[in-house]
Order: C-alpha cells, then sequence, then structure tokens
C-alpha cells in the first residue's frame, strides 16, 4: 500500500507541475527508447533491464563463465572484453553480441549462452477509474488492454477513450494518451507496456489533478516529455 500512495503521490505531483506550465510539453515525433527499468517478460523475450543478474556460460572456457550484475547505466563487465552494453537486449541477442566480439579477437567459433538469473523492478501501476487499482507484477508479455484487465477492468463512468500511459527514460519523463475503445476494434495499435510504466484510467473516478493531466494529452499515441 505504502508503494502504491508513494506511486500516486509522485504522479500528482507531476501533474500539477504540468498543469501550472503555460507553453505545454514538447511531442515527440521520434519512437520512445526502452524506458529506464524495463520491460515485458517471457522466458524467450525477457528483456534485460538495470540491476539484473546474468548467467554466462561461453562453452569449453571455464574462466569466462561465471554471474555478472547489470550496473545501473545498463552495461556488465566482463573478461577480455570490459565493458559491454546489455540494456534492452534480450538474452539470445546478448548471446549473439557475445559471440561476435569474442569471436573477433580472442576465440574461434565461441558458443555463448546468457541466461536473466534475476531481474528487478517488473511491475505496473494501474489507476484512475479502474475496478482494482494497485501495483501489479509483469509475468509475461504485457500489451495496454491487458494491463486494465488484470487490474479489473474500467470501472463505472470510465472514459475509456482516454488512458494515458506514463514512462521515465533516461530520467525524463514521458506521457501517452490511448483510446482503449479504438484498440479493442482494432482500429489503433494495442501498445506494449513495460515495468515502471503507470496506467490511468480517465474518468469519474479521477482526481482533479489527474484528470487535467489527462485531457491535455491529445490522442496521438506520442509520448510528451513533461
Amino acid at each position: 500500500m505504502r508503494r502504491y500512495l508513494s506511486f500516486t503521490m509522485l504522479l500528482l505531483g507531476a501533474a500539477f507541475v504540468w498543469a501550472c506550465s503555460t507553453s505545454g510539453p514538447p511531442v515527440s515525433s521520434e519512437p520512445l527508447p526502452i524506458p529506464d527499468a524495463t520491460s515485458s517478460i517471457t522466458k524467450s523475450d525477457l528483456r534485460i533491464g538495470p540491476m539484473d543478474s546474468l548467467q554466462i556460460d561461453v562453452f569449453g572456457v571455464s574462466s569466462l563463465q561465471g554471474t555478472y550484475q547489470v550496473d545501473f547505466r545498463g552495461n556488465l563487465k566482463l573478461p577480455l572484453i570490459d565493458e559491454v552494453r546489455g540494456l534492452g537486449l534480450t538474452a539470445s541477442e546478448l548471446s549473439y553480441m557475445l559471440e561476435e566480439v569474442y569471436g573477433e579477437k580472442y576465440l574461434q567459433d565461441p558458443d555463448v549462452n546468457v541466461t536473466i538469473v534475476e531481474s528487478v523492478g517488473r511491475n505496473v501501476t494501474v489507476d484512475g477509474s479502474i475496478n482494482s487499482p494497485g501495483i501489479y507484477p509483469i509475468e509475461g508479455r504485457l500489451t495496454l488492454l491487458q494491463a486494465v484487465a488484470q487490474a479489473g477492468g474500467p470501472s463505472k463512468g470510465a472514459n475509456t477513450r482516454k488512458v494515458a500511459v506514463f514512462r521515465q527514460v533516461n530520467g525524463e519523463r514521458f506521457a501517452a494518451a490511448f483510446n482503449l475503445d479504438a484498440i479493442r476494434e482494432g482500429n489503433a495499435d494495442d501498445p506494449e507496456i513495460y515495468g515502471n510504466d503507470i496506467i490511468v484510467v480517465d474518468g469519474s473516478n479521477v482526481s482533479e489533478s489527474y484528470g487535467e493531466l489527462l485531457r491535455s494529452l491529445p490522442l496521438i499515441a506520442l509520448f510528451m516529455a513533461f
């Protein structure tokens, strides 16, 4: 409960700052990068996030095998090749990259296997006009429709034509609004949800600060910095 309240207070503070702005937030037309703390989870497409623990095995080379932790920047230090970027990659993608790096200078046809031993920051917060607001674990590849359903679906009086997703990327906050009805009807894409995203459903159960923030977001599925 404390964690849920802290997320709510954080978002309310952001809403107040944005509502007081006279110029409005800039719209980003570029694809949104991987969030600071990702991600969606399945065995095959789990993406590496900060502070994750990885088991790396290089066939036939015991000195290169071990468990390594990704740092806050998304990098990890490995024998011979020092620091490599792992943030946002799947285990198989990192395996392929390490095979190329080790193969360039150090090993002949290396066989590298990467396993994500422990991942952190895999929760989504769902709030607003929703039947069961709260923090939910992401246990598989998750979309906006699925996240809303996981929280019990929109409550009575919900405005399902305006559902906001808040995300942090490189220390900067972004937000976008989506039409849930259009997504259900197949007229709009169902966006993927990542760890630490915050979803707010507009409607009668939304606070005044939330409501002002939600209604200021255009339904163009572009993320706006604030």
